[in-house]
């Protein structure tokens, strides 16, 4: 296939109207969004550690339990451990 150069030209996406929506979008609910995605990865973080702490050693519930929960946890597990064992720093609280 051989490219032309109106393919390389970035599309509108409805023109004024759509930069009136982005604008109206970021002052009222950009701020919501990210609050709402953080605090869903907070959730899920302490999921996994009340889960799976055993792989860190720290064992909360029993492991019939975790075993049960395994399946859906599994593709998750890498960058949970990733996260929990990362060095942190006060300056990580800010942000």
């Amino acid at each position: 296939m051989t490219s032309t150069p109106s393919d390389d030209k970035p599309k509108k996406r409805g023109g004024i109207l759509g930069v009136f929506k982005d604008i109206v979008y970021g002052m009222s609910s950009h701020e919501m969004t990210r609050h709402a995605v953080r605090t869903r990865a907070s959730m899920e973080h302490l999921f996994i550690l009340i889960t799976m702490g055993d792989l860190l050693g720290v064992p909360i519930l029993p492991p019939y339990y975790s075993l049960r929960l395994l399946p859906y946890v599994t593709p998750q597990i890498a960058g949970w451990k990733r996260r929990m064992l990362r060095e942190r720093d006060v300056t990580d609280v800010l942000g």
